[in-house]
């Protein structure tokens, strides 16, 4: 089960998430998402995930989204913390443009 609520304040609108991230609810979560970012009028967006319980491969695809789309977390557990830094970095790295010397695991044109 998932729960999602919307709470605005003059300076931000946080998206607060409550229950499992997996299918069938990860539609809810994606439609929520587009909906909150709509009309911010200058106000930060952020996703509180403190009271999630448990997050599957598929919650994990969905967050992964968010962060590419510039999403702002808020978690209270280690392990939640812990999954949004890898995606933070797993984005980042995705976004490194192609054959560019420094990053470990790109191809550098050596023959």
């Amino acid at each position: 089960m998932l729960k999602i609520s919307v709470i605005n304040s003059r300076t931000q609108r946080r998206m607060v998430i409550e229950g499992t991230l997996v299918e069938p609810w990860l539609a809810d979560l994606r439609t929520a998402w587009r909906a909150a970012k709509a009309d911010l009028l200058g106000r930060k967006l952020v996703v509180d995930l403190k009271n999630v319980t448990r997050i599957g491969e598929d919650g994990e695809s969905a967050l992964s989204e968010l962060v590419h789309e510039g999403a702002r977390f808020s978690s209270g557990g280690v392990l939640t913390r812990y999954l949004l830094q890898q995606l933070s970095r797993r984005s980042k790295e995705n976004a490194r443009p192609a054959n560019f010397p420094g990053y470990p695991g790109v191809d550098r044109g050596k023959g």
